[in-house]
């Protein structure tokens, strides 16, 4: 049987093995049969009958098997009437032991097990077995009737065998084909039934008749005759009789009987000896029994696979409809498969446009024929609103249609069926079919049509829900590309302004500016030019390029200096306002555009964008794009210029940053020792670098040679900043250079100052200050401090410890005394003094600290004063990722080795 064959296919197979068993010479032919049909119906790979034997034990007489082991494995085995016992079917497990074995040696995964039983006893079986899954109950009731088959035969021909005469024979072979009429389910069923009948019964002819919707027979089948007239008259006799009817009808005897309760039809068999024609009619009357299930079954048979066709169109077309979601193409799916459907070459789907039906699609129909669907509508929702559609048998003489004789003319309909699409509680259109005139719909088709008009009406509305969600798709994808447009300006516009306040330095400004244009604006590169010192030129400043296997073609072109006199320029500086290069504009500007030329003449496109103040243009952003499918156009150049206004603000600001920081730098240096005195025996290392912000800062550091011999140096921290904080820098070195001389000793040196800085520094401020002597002959090291960071004794072996000095700031309060601690410092040692800007350096939240500052101080061991300072703030600044955010001031003095 092939895969996705039907069941009533499936069960034709029995019928004709019934046909066959009817005809056969032998039992073991009619076994055969039924042995090849079992197997196809159920779609076993092997199937075994057995017969009951004289010994007790059920022998195999019958195997259909693809495999000729299969067979032969299954001819050997024996199954003993005792075991094989029982009425119903089983499966698997419940199988006789020796068909379980069976099934093991032939590898299957499913077993069915069938008895055949006559009067109680077991006279034979069906085995049933295959690889694939389990039997299905309906595959249950095929082998069932298979098995009553078996049975029947064995019958059959074992009274044959008997020596019993024609005639019984003839009886019990009816008998069987009545049993095997159960399966009966296809198309054919009536001329089977008569086939088999008359083959059955040896009758020269057989004739079936049916009744009519009132009563009336008609003929519906006959074998080896045509239904006579003569016959008539016998067959209504035998719809009102409960037995068969015998009848001369010339030389022949007629025995009718009639069919189904109440009776739906007549079956008669002719034949030519009124003897053979008594014996059959003994058990006609159960053969019709059996002839009527099979036409019932038949005509239910046909009537589902009716509607499982027209189920299956109408899901295929509701799947090709729901798989396009478009409305037109889902419109178009359906007319033709309704009309397919329907046999009908007109059929048209009409939506609501308003209050009127407007046409969506249709096929075979000319004219404007919306006023008959107007009318259809109003009619189906009207008075045939219960019935669910609207029919129209004859359009020309019905008079729901009157006044529409002309559209009906020039659409050329006849005949009209239709039902409104309703989704959920709104109308919203009208499935019409129309078919040729005088053709009535059957009760099937017009559910068929409402189911349809209802699921189109899903699928319409699901379809136009589409269209307007991929409207509002395109529509909502234009509003966010503008959206994202903008945010990517703004986050232009950011990363200007961030890069400026987090580095505050024009070259970074710059870099920012081009590389957010390139990003942003999806460009190829970007190159600002600022002026000459002479301001006759412009000249490349920072160059950013998409693509860094372009970087250095693209430098050589642009990196020419343009001349500020060329009239376009000037008049971009004149104006402020945007140039659109091309290749005449780009010829006459002279410097790297002349380069651009062959490039914009294939399609590129660039821009200059001025960065320019309201008063003042700063410098000029030019812009390059060299793939003609992504131009430089008006919206480009907008944002653009966005940017560069953002940009001439910060540069702006950092030019005036520049000028203020410069100026603040020269002023705290000019408050710090011009150079580094020389000390023989010493090595004296200093470095003092400014954080980023513009603000004057607090370091101090100075140094003195005393009268004695030894060498004083002091490195404090004043509070604040700006002039406030340079004015007090100033005092505290005008203190050191006076007090110093008088007061030499740490301790003494710092409790004199405290007294003079208490009696001139603001209330609230302070200095922090360290104050050391060394001796450069015999390396004797005396410290104090007030409350300033304590200085870091570096050993000639890389050890790090700390001179713990301690003691109030200076200014806070006066009649302070300050102890001072002594070291010695060992040929190849050094003594590290710094400021707070170096331990409270910060990466995020995390502090540089004092074990990291050792840590460095003892990787730089073993080398000079002034690399100990350099490295030492080299880290900090690496640590902080590249700006100090306060000032660093480091001395080392290191005494000289051996």
């Amino acid at each position: 049987m092939r895969p996705g064959a039907t069941w009533w296919e499936r069960a034709e197979r029995l019928a004709e093995s019934a046909a066959v068993t009817a005809s056969a010479a032998t039992l073991d032919e009619a076994l055969q049969a039924i042995a090849v049909a079992a197997a196809s119906a159920t779609g076993a790979a092997v199937a075994v009958v057995r017969v009951a034997e004289g010994s007790g034990t059920l022998v195999v007489r019958a195997v259909a098997a693809a495999s000729r082991s299969a067979a032969a494995e299954a001819e050997g085995s024996r199954l003993s009437v005792e075991e094989a016992a029982g009425s119903s079917p089983c499966l698997d497990e419940q199988a006789p032991d020796e068909v379980r074995r069976l099934a093991r040696r032939l590898d299957a995964e499913a077993t069915l097990y069938a008895p055949a039983g006559l009067g109680g006893t077991t006279v034979g079986s069906l085995e049933l077995f295959r690889a694939g899954g389990p039997f299905l109950e309906a595959e249950v009731t095929l082998a069932q009737l298979a098995s009553n088959q078996v049975s029947l035969a064995v019958r059959v021909f074992g009274r044959a065998a008997s020596g019993d005469g024609r005639a019984d024979a003839a009886v019990d072979a009816l008998a069987l084909a009545g049993g095997a009429l159960a399966a009966v389910v296809d198309d054919d069923a009536a001329e089977q039934l008569v086939r088999i009948a008359a083959e059955a019964s040896s009758a020269r002819a057989a004739q079936l008749w049916r009744t009519d919707p009132e009563g009336m027979l008609e003929p519906w089948a006959c074998e080896k005759s045509g239904c006579a007239a003569e016959t008539r008259a016998a067959a209504e006799g035998a719809l009102v009789s409960h037995d068969p009817v015998c009848a001369s009808i010339g030389d022949e005897t007629c025995v009718s009987v009639a069919i189904g309760q109440p009776a739906f039809g007549v079956l008669q068999l002719l034949f030519a000896q009124r003897e053979a024609a008594a014996a059959a009619a003994v058990h006609l009357g159960a053969f019709a029994g059996s002839a009527a299930r099979a036409l019932r079954s038949a005509s239910r048979a046909r009537s589902t696979g009716l509607e499982l066709e027209r189920s299956r169109v109408v899901l295929g077309a509701l799947e090709e409809a729901i798989a396009q979601l478009s409305l037109a193409h889902a419109l178009t799916a359906i007319v033709g498969r309704v009309g397919a459907l329907f046999d009908s070459e007109q059929v048209a789907v009409y939506l609501k446009d308003g209050d009127r039906l407007a046409i969506a699609a249709a096929r075979g129909l000319s004219g404007e024929h919306e006023a008959l669907a107007d009318r259809l509508l109003e009619l189906a929702l009207g008075p045939s609103r219960r019935r669910g559609l609207v029919a129209v048998t004859d359009a020309t003489t019905d008079e729901r249609l009157t006044g529409l004789g002309e559209v009906l003319s020039e659409a050329a309909v006849d005949a009209a069926v239709a039902a409104p699409l309703v989704a959920g509680e709104e109308v919203i259109g009208l499935l019409a079919v129309y078919p040729e005139g005088g053709r009535s719909i059957t009760e099937d088709e017009e559910v068929l049509l409402s189911t349809l008009a209802r699921q189109l009406a899903v699928a319409v509305r699901n379809a136009c829900l589409h269209d307007e969600a991929k409207q509002m798709g395109v529509e909502l994808e234009a509003a966010l590309g503008a959206e994202r447009r903008a945010a990517r300006r703004l986050g232009a516009l950011f990363e200007i302004s961030h890069s400026f306040a987090q580095s505050l330095s024009l070259e970074a400004t710059l870099e920012a500016v081009a590389r957010t244009a390139v990003e942003t604006l999806d460009l190829d590169a970007a190159v600002i030019r600022v002026p000459d010192a002479r301001g006759e030129s412009l000249v490349i400043q920072t160059l950013h390029v998409a693509n860094p296997r372009l970087e250095a073609v693209l430098e050589t072109m642009l990196a020419q200096p343009e001349v500020l006199s060329k009239h376009e320029l000037v008049r971009l500086f004149r104006r402020g306002r945007p140039l659109v290069l091309d290749p005449a504009s780009a010829g006459s500007l002279g410097g790297s555009f002349p380069l651009l030329v062959p490039f914009l003449q294939k399609g590129s496109t660039g821009a200059v964008v001025p960065l320019a103040t309201p008063t003042d243009v700063l410098a000029t952003l030019t812009l390059l794009s060299l793939d003609p499918a992504r131009p430089i156009g008006r919206e480009t150049i907008e944002a653009a210029s966005s940017i560069a206004s953002q940009a001439a603000l910060a540069l702006e600001n950092a030019h005036l940053y520049q000028q203020q920081k410069q100026f603040a730098d020269t002023m705290q240096r000019s408050l710090l020792p011009r150079q580094q005195p020389r000390v023989p025996g010493l090595d004296l290392g200093v470095v003092y670098e400014s954080s980023a912000r513009m603000a004057l800062g607090g370091d101090i550091y100075d140094f003195m040679a005393l009268d004695d011999g030894r060498f004083a140096v002091i490195l404090g921290d004043v509070t604040g900043h700006g002039v406030d904080a340079a004015a007090d820098m100033a005092m505290a070195k005008f203190v050191f250079r006076s007090v110093a001389r008088e007061h030499p000793e740490p301790g003494e040196f710092l409790a004199q100052a405290n007294e003079v800085v208490a009696g001139e520094i603001e209330v609230g401020k302070f200095i922090t200050l360290l104050y050391l002597t060394i001796d450069p002959r015999s390396g004797a090291l005396a410290c104090a401090g007030a409350g300033h960071p304590p200085p870091r004794l570096l050993r000639p072996d890389g050890t790090v410890v700390p001179i713990e000095v301690s003691g109030l700031a200076l200014g806070i309060e006066g009649n302070q005394r300050y102890v001072e601690l002594r070291e010695l410092l060992d040929p190849g040692a050094a003594v590290v003094l710094y400021t707070d800007g170096v331990v409270e350096a910060r990466a995020g939240d995390e502090l540089y600290g004092v074990e990291r500052l050792d840590e460095t101080l003892a990787r730089l061991h073993g080398r000079s004063a002034q690399a100990i300072a350099r490295g030492l703030v080299d880290d900090c600044r690496r640590f902080g990722g590249g700006e100090l955010v306060d000032d660093c001031a480091v001395v080392v003095v290191g005494r000289d080795g051996p």
